[in-house]
């Protein structure tokens, strides 16, 4: 097993079965995450809750996950730990569990914080396998695990009309058996991970490390990385806006029944994972760099126009800003992890934890200012975020990042 392992890394073989199953449990992981937004038109009806308690329902699950995924991924880069990847979602089956017999506001965001450790824990070493599982094409890699993730926020908005508006809050036992799932699949990688850790290494991988290493400075990387920041900024406060309130915004504007808004949503969320999966390969074929520029600037007619849209055209618009924005995300941790590859479980661990804390504050904060003005408002306002990709300009090109000349 071993020098099978051994040689899959000197020829540089994408191992897909591995990257399959992280995707899967990538699917599974996301899929019982979304339960909590899934639930917030009930939630909000059964539980009395206001704009600002829904916005603060999604920031403490995310807020959790990223605080503590950046310092899993510190962690693991120390010394990777394999068993982490099944114990992960061993919380998240206990945040599911306790969820859907939540008596009340407190227990909830209880139950939510406990899906957010689940996360934190989950995302980073998945990460690190998708990225030794990649080969050559790490772009394509990371697609294969993004996707996963996005096929299970999809199922956000099909939960919410098939399941949870039938019956209930406790219609999220049901995901119990994924959570299960979850854990055998992961065992599984697990012990992949663990006979890539015990593989004896080729003599010359040391070597080509080394050729493989950013030929920047120190300043340049530092401002690289703060430039990558502020692309998940505007990419997942945007999404935010969509995942909490996008349905509630049809719902309160244009009268839209709780189920068919669902859909909308469903939609948007469908091209998002559909462009994933297309953003990766591109990325490898036409460089990270102008993928993640085309990416999220590409967004901002559709985002632009989309507050000012009709239900029909709303819909159009939706699915077109989710098809462009969503492959961006994939291609900026590989960015940043050839930026530090030295470092990739803090690499994935921080750029996760941010999309995650960002996603939750841009929650909390938009819920607040919905409840001072409208949910229109709110609206409008997040469809100027995707401009700031402007900045995607002062990033180095991608023969530049690995010393090949500008």
């Amino acid at each position: 097993m071993s020098q099978a392992v051994a040689r899959r890394i000197s020829t540089n073989a994408t191992v897909f079965p591995i990257l399959f199953m992280i995707s899967t449990v990538h699917l599974l992981n996301d899929s019982m995450q979304s339960t909590v937004t899934a639930l917030f038109p009930v939630l909000r009806e059964t539980q009395h809750l206001s704009y600002g308690q829904i916005g603060l329902i999604a920031f403490m699950m995310n807020i959790t996950a990223s605080f503590l995924q950046p310092l899993v991924g510190l962690f693991a880069d120390k010394k990777p730990r394999p068993y982490i990847l099944p114990f992960g979602v061993c919380f998240t089956l206990v945040g599911v569990v306790c969820l859907a017999l939540a008596p009340n506001f407190v227990t909830i965001l209880l139950s939510v914080t406990a899906i957010g450790v689940g996360s934190a824990i989950f995302h980073p070493e998945s990460s690190r396998v998708a990225y030794l599982a990649a080969g050559s094409s790490r772009g394509l890699a990371q697609s294969i695990f993004q996707v996963g993730g996005n096929i299970g926020s999809a199922l956000g908005p099909v939960m919410t009309a098939l399941i949870f508006i039938p019956l209930g809050q406790k219609g999220v036992l049901l995901f119990v058996a994924a959570a299960v799932a979850g854990i055998a699949i992961q065992t599984f990688v697990a012990r992949w991970y663990s006979s890539i850790n015990a593989a004896p290494r080729p003599k010359n991988t040391a070597a080509a490390a080394s050729s493989a290493l950013p030929r920047l400075s120190s300043g340049k990387v530092k401002f690289s990385i703060g430039i990558l920041v502020l692309l998940v900024f505007s990419k997942h406060v945007y999404l935010s806006s969509f995942t909490s309130f996008y349905s509630l915004y049809l719902i309160d504007d244009f009268g839209i029944g709780k189920q068919s808004a669902q859909w909308y949503l469903f939609a948007f969320l469908v091209a998002s994972a559909v462009g994933t999966f297309i953003g990766g390969p591109l990325a490898d074929r036409f460089g990270r760099r102008n993928i993640i520029w085309l990416s999220i600037l590409g967004t901002a007619p559709f985002s632009l126009l989309l507050p000012y849209a009709s239900p029909f055209w709303s819909a159009v618009l939706c699915v077109c800003a989710g098809f462009v924005l969503s492959s961006a995300f994939s291609i900026i941790v590989v960015y940043a992890q050839e930026l530090l590859p030295g470092k990739i479980g803090l690499v994935s661990g921080l750029f996760f934890g941010l999309a995650f804390g960002l996603g939750g504050l841009g929650s909390a904060l938009l819920g607040e200012i919905a409840d001072a003005t409208s949910i229109g408002l709110v609206m409008k306002i997040c469809s100027y975020l995707p401009l700031l990709s402007i900045f995607t300009l002062l990033l180095p090109k991608d023969r530049e990042l690995h010393g090949q000349g500008a």
